[in-house]
């Protein structure tokens, strides 16, 4: 071949290569992954580049190619692949133990599990104890029976609902035409129904709802009111049937809400805390309509989905939204919630340890908050995705898996055994072992194993009641005076069990002037005769401020007006005695995230430092501060607390520490 047209050839062989390039990233980025792997396939053979290589694991990620995607990460996860940046990104190990787990390579995939967390800062799962609980979900086949329901389609059905006689789910099973969805190549999903026997047997075929819900384009997920007179729907972002995008010409799932007037549907209204830069969706109802849980990834989510949820108000609006505490989510995804009778959160997540992909999770809802999320395990878990389960009475209900093939079908479950170990009521109180009266502002916290089921600071009453499953727990009880108890309490599978804890003045010095210099002693004295604000009081061998907290607004951390008073009464009585230290301690209430309330806390506690320190002009040295989050709460009322009581948590309280 002549050298200029070997030249030309090259030229050509490029320029086509570089057109079917392009032509597959275009179809990346609008979600044809079927289309888009299809030619980087093609292309890898020419070149196997890491770029390439990223998009065809992204591409098998999303339309479940298992074994296909790990053929093209095992170089990423190795560095074998020929590119000169070798610049390592950690979410190939989570992608690769999650195609391990689908392949059911369970001890591969937690060895890439734990590297992931690791190399994210996360305290990882013990390797050997991870294996054990994945083989025990696996295992366990005795609390449900499950069966694939008839009604499945060749399309992907999932999310059933079941109202009164009628079942409703949504599907893709229309008929395309010429308005096909890239990501699957078959129709939008919309929402159908059809009517069911004592069997749950069909009675007719499945029939779209009214196309006032249905649209051109997706109705996903929905829930109904108990009336079944609101319908709460996920859809494509719309406008006037016209399909809205993002920045990034992403059409995005939001949440609208739709009422039924003369038993027909109204055109659905989108909820008015959606952003169009964000995802929202699979709505749920809390039992008494109070709440909407559902997940998305709006700026400041965990992982890529998290559970959040808004409080619907009497009058149709919606507080403002909550993401739901890191108990529940995780770096990863957290989708699917749903609530039953007993306020307890059932979902979907892969960012806890399961059985691959998405498996789904109960959180106990305990003293107004969330417990650690159990796996359901075998047979409602699977090596696939497990989702969307939701219950019709006590003990029936339905969930979706794509385990059997690549779409989504729907069954139906009974549950035969219990979830939750049995509780019984246990009521506990905090005495004076010398007096036997109630010790007033006792601190308690109990102990499972590594779990904290209750944490709160008493008032004068010194009592509660806590329902406690049988097991052997820690108590950790204090107050100001008295020297801090641990003890174990062993809790029987018996009702209504009484527990007392005694704790025993502080030994060491009972008296605020004992042991003192004679220079502290007249300051002790002097201190506990001011009777200028905020005075001084004496309880065993400490010394305290007669003087209420001050009180922050929601999310924020400046010194309000109402506190200045209370804070330059303060600043004055540290200028007249330089002999005193104090210690802030700042609180948040519960909404909100664990690591975000930590770090609002100690912004409270340092503004209410430097405000002292200005105002008295207070040496820095005398002025320590500490922020406790959500950890320390006034009011434990947990996610079901009014404004009032969240107020009562949003606090500065002020410790003298050295006089």
């Amino acid at each position: 071949m002549k050298p200029q047209f070997y030249i030309l050839f090259l030229l050509i062989f490029v320029q086509i290569s570089f057109g079917q390039r392009k032509k597959a990233d275009r179809f990346f980025d609008s979600g044809d992954y079927i289309r888009a792997s299809e030619i980087y396939e093609g292309e890898l053979k020419k070149n196997n580049s890491k770029e390439i290589l990223e998009k065809l694991s992204d591409c098998y990620f999303n339309i479940y190619k298992y074994e296909d995607g790990l053929r093209v990460l095992a170089p990423l996860v190795t560095g074998n692949f020929k590119e000169v940046d070798k610049y390592y990104d950690n979410r190939y190990n989570f992608m690769y133990s999650q195609f391990l787990f689908a392949t059911g390579d369970y001890e591969k995939a937690i060895n890439y599990l734990v590297l992931f967390k690791n190399n994210r800062g996360i305290k990882p799962p013990n390797k050997e104890e991870a294996r054990e609980e994945v083989e025990t979900f696996r295992l366990k086949k005795s609390d449900f029976k499950i069966m694939k329901m008839a009604f499945n389609s060749e399309a992907s059905d999932y999310g059933a609902v079941k109202l009164n006689d009628t079942v409703y789910f949504s599907s893709d099973r229309g008929d395309a035409g010429g308005n096909k969805y890239g990501w699957t190549h078959r129709a939008f999903l919309d929402i159908y129904k059809f009517p069911i026997g004592d069997k749950l047997e069909p009675l007719r075929e499945p029939v779209p709802l009214t196309k006032t819900i249905n649209s051109p384009y997706h109705e996903g997920s929905f829930c109904f009111s108990k009336d079944g007179n609101t319908l709460y729907l996920s859809r494509s972002n719309m406008e006037n049937g016209k399909a809205i995008f993002d920045k990034e010409k992403n059409n995005k799932v939001q949440l609208y809400i739709s009422h039924k007037v003369n038993d027909k549907w109204k055109v659905p209204v989108k909820l008015p805390f959606n952003q169009d830069e964000y995802n929202y969706e699979h709505p749920v109802l809390s039992p008494d309509g109070k709440r909407l849980y559902f997940a998305s990834d709006e700026l400041g989510s965990v992982g890529g989905f998290d559970i959040y949820y808004v409080s619907v108000n009497d009058d149709g609006s919606y507080g403002t939204l909550r993401n739901l505490s890191s108990v529940i989510n995780t770096e990863n995804r957290e989708q699917f919630p749903y609530i039953d009778e007993d306020g307890n959160l059932f979902f979907s997540s892969n960012g806890h340890l399961g059985l691959g992909m998405l498996d789904v999770f109960v959180s106990r809802w305990v003293n107004g908050k969330f417990t650690k999320p159990i796996n359901l395990g075998s047979p409602i878990n699977s090596r696939y995705d497990d989702f969307s389960l939701r219950y019709y009475d006590d003990k029936n209900g339905f969930f979706t898996s794509n385990r059997d093939r690549d779409n989504d079908d729907i069954y139906s479950f009974e549950q035969i055994g219990e979830i939750f170990e049995r509780e019984y009521i246990n009521q506990f109180e905090v005495r004076d072992r010398d007096s036997m009266e109630y010790v007033p502002n006792a601190s308690v916290k109990v102990i499972l194993g590594k779990e904290t089921v209750y944490q709160n600071t008493l008032d004068s009453i010194a009592q509660f009641n806590i329902n406690l499953v049988a097991g052997t727990y820690k108590v950790i009880a204090d107050a100001p005076g008295f020297d801090e108890l641990q003890e174990e309490v062993v809790v029987t599978e018996e009702t209504n069990q009484k527990h007392t804890v005694y704790l025993i003045k502080n030994n060491e010095v009972t008296d605020a002037i004992s042991n003192q210099s004679e220079a502290s002693r007249a300051v002790i004295k002097e201190l506990l005769k001011d009777t200028i604000a905020p005075s001084i009081f004496a309880d065993g061998s400490k010394l305290y401020f007669d003087m209420p907290p001050i009180y922050f607004d929601f999310d924020q951390w400046e010194i309000r007006e109402d506190s200045k008073k209370i804070l330059n009464e303060l600043a004055g009585k540290l200028a007249k005695y330089p002999s005193l230290h104090i210690r802030i301690n700042s609180h948040t209430d519960t909404r909100g995230t664990d690591m975000y309330n930590q770090v609002l806390s100690e912004k409270r506690a340092q503004s209410t430092r430097d405000f002292i320190a200005k105002a008295g002009h207070i040496d820095l040295d005398r002025l320590s501060f500490k922020g406790y989050g959500e950890s320390r709460p006034i009011t434990n009322c947990g996610d079901f607390c009014t404004e009032a009581q969240h107020q009562q948590n949003r606090r500065s309280e002020f410790e003298i520490i050295e006089y």
